[in-house]
């Protein structure tokens, strides 16, 4: 007999009800199991998050905070809620945590709103070397409301130069220093950056929204205990819903909250919510250990494969889930071996190298990520494989010929592995019938 709850949705019914969609949403499904998923900020989320995602609690409007709604019915939302908090709290041993941000943009500009005014010097990676749109960038809000102060990594190691990080934090004293980035494959020394915002006794933020699961697997240091406060995503490493998050000391809890509401936010999505504490418990079981350090492993090895088809690796390895690689010794730039691999049913993205001669349209160099390759299962025997078939694309070798070997490699690899956080787990709820796969 079967125990599926009433409220779990089918397929059938959006099928039914709207083909075009359904169609549109099998169509991607298929494109997920039949190709190479290395973008480094996408992941496959398990069935149970996204049943979280499609559940009732989707509908429900809970404006504030948990015991302070300003709309009746929220008491079991409000438990989602704790739920969230408590675990992101344990899992990172915070002080305090908010879990209401959509996106890890939205967490982002909270820290702002939370800690300067417009025109204050904040200081961050410069995006030409790794750092983030949302660090100072002059085409988003963080450019044009506050004031940059970029530093940059060394040219001859393409690691961070703490001491010029400490000169130029001496010489601008800004309100905020920003550690982390986007395409940095390399740990961050927290310490040092601990002490040089105690020197100028500015707001240390660490943005860590490409590493958090990495955080929780004990795979890379944990900035935590260094930091005033810290940004994630929570559907990149972490492998839960697409959202943002918040960790902080207790001194900065209320000025955070207020400036995720009322200041930058108003109703959470709550199924949002509830998905991001089933992800932060999975993240605290034993067999995300063995993920998160997989993910190196598996990058590492992918590093190493990738330089022996040709291409300079930025740093000379990596320490995260992400290798950046340099093309030009192959011949090709970042946007069109993204082009080239895209169309092998590769999916990997463009990235700019420090000291890049290129245009930031076309520069010299690509991202990929082992996230979702680790959910699937593929280990480091497999990476050469994966290399292999990156520089087959990139060489400009027949697509349809590359796209075959990939998705023969990708069926020993489901996209969607039944119950990945806990193992021989059911997959219940994540069936895509018509088009064969399973989502």
């Amino acid at each position: 007999m079967s125990t599926t709850p009433s409220w779990v949705p089918e397929w059938e019914d959006l099928a039914a009800a709207d083909p075009e969609i359904a169609e549109i949403a099998d169509r991607e499904a298929a494109r997920l199991a039949a190709g190479l998923q290395l973008i480094a900020s996408e992941n496959h989320a398990s069935p149970a998050v996204r049943a979280a995602l499609a559940s009732p609690l989707s509908m429900k409007y809970a404006e504030g905070f948990v015991g302070q709604r300003f709309y009746p019915g929220c008491e079991h939302v409000d438990r989602a809620e704790e739920l969230a908090v408590q675990r992101a709290r344990n899992l990172f041993g915070a002080e305090h945590a908010n879990v209401q941000s959509h996106s890890g943009t939205s967490a982002n500009l909270a820290v702002y709103a939370a800690f300067a005014k417009p025109d204050d010097p904040v200081m961050a990676l410069s995006l030409a070397h790794g750092g983030h749109l949302t660090h100072g960038a002059r085409i988003s809000f963080s450019g044009a409301w506050f004031t940059p102060v970029p530093y940059e990594v060394d040219q001859a190691s393409e690691r961070i130069d703490y001491e010029a990080v400490r000169e130029i934090a001496r010489i601008h004293a800004p309100r905020i220093i920003v550690c982390g980035g986007t395409s940095y494959p390399r740990n961050i020394d927290y310490q040092v950056f601990r002490e040089i915002a105690d020197e100028i006794e500015a707001i240390l933020w660490v943005d860590a929204a490409h590493i958090m699961g990495l955080v929780a697997g004990g795979a890379v240091p944990d900035p935590v205990p260094f930091a005033d406060v810290v940004t994630t995503t929570t559907h990149k490493t972490l492998r839960g819903p697409r959202g943002g998050m918040i960790l902080c000391r207790n001194e900065h809890a209320r000025a955070i909250d207020r400036a995720v509401f009322p200041f930058s936010q108003s109703g959470p999505a709550m199924h949002a919510i509830a998905a991001k504490a089933v992800a932060l418990r999975e993240a605290s079981l034993p067999a995300f250990t063995d993920y998160a350090r997989g993910m190196v492993e598996n990058a590492q090895a992918l590093a190493e494969a990738l330089a022996g088809h040709g291409a300079r690796i930025v740093t000379g390895g990596t320490d995260t889930h992400m290798v950046v690689a340099d093309l030009q010794p192959l011949g090709v730039d970042g946007a069109r071996a993204e082009e080239l691999c895209a169309s092998a049913g590769i999916y990997l993205n463009k990235s700019a190298i420090p000291f890049d001669p290129l245009p930031p349209r076309a520069p010299s160099g690509i991202r990929v990520g082992t996230a979702a390759l680790t959910t699937q299962g593929f280990g480091p025997a497999d990476m050469a494989e994966v290399a292999g078939l990156i520089a087959r694309a990139c060489r400009g070798e027949d697509p349809g010929r590359i796209a075959a070997d990939v998705a023969g490699l990708v069926a020993r690899y489901p996209a969607f592995p039944a119950g990945h956080a806990e193992p021989g787990g059911r997959d219940r709820g994540s069936r895509i019938r018509r088009g064969g796969s399973s989502a």
